[in-house]
């Protein structure tokens, strides 16, 4: 079998993401084991909701085998979405080119091949041309998060990266600040919002919506000041979302393009290399929130000033 068949799968499928990447490892190494042809059916939860015998702890023991000891994916790809077509459309696959053991091998050591290129990704770049205003530079940035989004159905990397630049920024002037990954919900962790500072709840979002306002109420009338961040062209929304439902006046929205470049700006004492002092100061920041809480490097920023 040709591995040529594989990379037009890998292409065709999107299988590009973490989760995708840890579903197809484990699912190769699955049907190498089983006996041909493959059956779907043996691979469906009772429910049919996802996928059979996918884990964190089965997808590093096979990375490890590879010595491979950064995590790829918490949950295995087990809850990735699109990954119970892929895993039906790859067993259709594996059963018209029927691999051999010794295929099987070759093929598992091409998605290792693409799990090392993924943690070798490249980051997002945070522009040091002192012609751009740190908020022209912010927008930049959250415009290559959103076009990387776009290019990978599912995942969710211009809120990922909103939100642990705001996490960035507490961190600096509040090194005790609780971080969680992103795509840590608040309420299994008991938080209000995705940061609980004092008698503040704030709330990080690329598209307020009614769930998000809701929360917001829960935390006014558990003595919460809520504050939503969000990117500048849904501030509006918030805002609109907030006065339909007859709070407004007790909330602040805010966009990060704003929430940074007042910080930068203030702390930098305006001027250019105290400007850049900062931005370097923020994007260390970031970076390592992202090496602790995240398991995707390619949200890390590059700058270079």
């Amino acid at each position: 079998m040709g591995i040529d068949a594989i990379e037009e799968f890998r292409k065709s499928h999107g299988i590009n993401t973490k989760g995708n990447l840890a579903g197809i490892l484990q699912l190769n190494r699955a049907f190498s084991k089983d006996t041909l042809p493959i059956n779907p059916d043996d691979y469906l939860t009772g429910k049919e909701g996802q996928v059979k015998g996918l884990s964190g702890a089965n997808c590093q023991s096979i990375l490890e085998e590879y010595h491979i000891k950064r995590v790829l994916a918490s949950e295995g790809g087990r809850t990735s979405r699109g990954l119970m077509g892929i895993m039906k459309d790859y067993a259709a696959l594996i059963n018209e080119e029927r691999p051999s053991s010794k295929d099987f091998s070759e093929i598992e050591r091409f998605w290792i091949d693409r799990i090392r290129k993924f943690f070798n990704s490249k980051p997002f770049r945070l522009e040091a041309d002192e012609s751009l205003s740190i908020t022209a530079a912010v927008g930049n940035l959250l415009e290559q998060a959103k076009k990387r989004q776009k290019e990978n159905p599912g995942t969710m990397y211009e809120g990922t990266v909103l939100q642990q630049l705001v996490a960035a920024k507490l961190s600096i002037i509040m090194p005790e600040v609780e971080i969680n990954g992103a795509s840590v919900a608040d309420d299994p962790t008991g938080r209000g919002g995705d940061f609980n500072i004092g008698d503040t709840a704030i709330h990080c979002t690329t598209a307020p919506a009614t769930l998000l306002m809701e929360k917001c109420q829960r935390n006014i009338k558990n003595g919460l000041h809520p504050i939503i961040i969000t990117v500048k062209d849904r501030v509006k929304t918030a805002w609109d979302l907030a006065a339909d439902m007859g709070f407004a006046e007790r909330l602040e929205v805010w966009d990060i393009q704003s929430f940074l470049s007042t910080n930068v700006h203030e702390h930098g004492h305006f001027s250019q290399d105290e400007r850049k002092t900062m931005l370097t100061d923020l994007v260390t920041s970031y970076n390592k929130i992202i090496d602790t809480y995240e398991t995707d490097p390619s949200l890390r920023i590059e700058y270079s000033n």
